[in-house]
């Protein structure tokens, strides 16, 4: 696996983690601009992964250990992701409540 293929994904492994960090303060909005760099940073790892790889002649070894810190980079992701979920799963539903006036906000 191309290095520069594992910098995309740990950079989208940093953002999740600020992600989860702003969903654990309840700063919602942030969580949204932060989730906004996930998509581009995908967008861009996807284009990167359809680039013909650069060293075809990485021996095995090489990309057993890019594979095993890729899976590793994804599971904290997935992990991340599941924590966030829950979290935001009170907050939207408390923005469903407000906006269908199930509950009634006091000035």
């Amino acid at each position: 696996m191309d290095p520069q293929l594992l910098n995309y994904y740990e950079a989208i492994e940093r953002a999740s983690a600020d992600m989860l960090s702003a969903a654990r303060a309840g700063r919602w909005d942030e969580v949204v601009k932060l989730e906004g760099a996930c998509v581009l940073l995908i967008s861009q790892l996807k284009h990167a992964a359809q680039e013909p790889e650069k060293d075809l002649a990485a021996d095995q070894a090489q990309a057993q250990e890019a594979a095993r810190i890729k899976s590793r980079i994804m599971q904290r992701i997935l992990v991340n992701d599941a924590e966030i979920r829950h979290l935001a799963e009170p907050w939207l539903q408390d923005l469903e409540d407000t906006l269908s006036g199930k509950r009634q906000t006091l000035h």
